[in-house]
């Protein structure tokens, strides 16, 4: 408001705004904020260039893990199971286990160990190599061969 115009209304209730209930809240502006942009202000928000919806893409995020690991009471539970489902083999009363065919890389040690375990695994940690062998077990890593630089 100019200062003409401040001036010209000192003294009066409601500043040329009507009666004293208008210019109260909100809604006499028709919202607050972006309110109505897609409504009553549409032509508004038009003339100002307000985007509406999602717009761009984001990249596809993928998650990888580098060793897909269990721990070998885990294993031990689930040996028997194993066997009826034809993932591992009983010889005697130990448990030949191949983890490679199963699609586990390395083995941890959180657990106890029963049974006399044979496991083959890419890696072991030295508490699992120790529990398998204190249990009359082996844990066998394949030998890999090694590409002459």
């Amino acid at each position: 408001m100019s200062k003409e115009k401040t001036k010209k209304f000192r003294g009066s209730r409601s500043c040329g705004g009507g009666t004293h209930k208008n210019r109260r809240g909100g809604g006499s502006r028709g919202g607050r904020g972006n309110a109505g942009t897609c409504k009553h202000h549409f032509v508004r928000s038009m003339q100002r260039g307000l985007l509406f919806g999602k717009h761009g893409f984001k990249r596809p995020q993928s998650v990888t893990f580098d060793d897909i690991i269990v721990n070998i009471g885990e294993i031990d539970e689930a040996a028997e199971g194993l066997v009826l489902d034809g993932l591992a083999e009983k010889k005697g009363n130990s448990y030949h286990i191949d983890l490679g065919n199963i699609g586990i890389d390395k083995v941890l040690g959180s657990g106890k160990v029963t049974k006399s375990l044979f496991i083959t695994a890419s890696e072991f940690s030295s508490v699992a190599r120790q529990k398998i062998e204190e249990a009359k077990g082996q844990a066998i890593a394949p030998v890999e061969s090694e590409t002459p630089e």
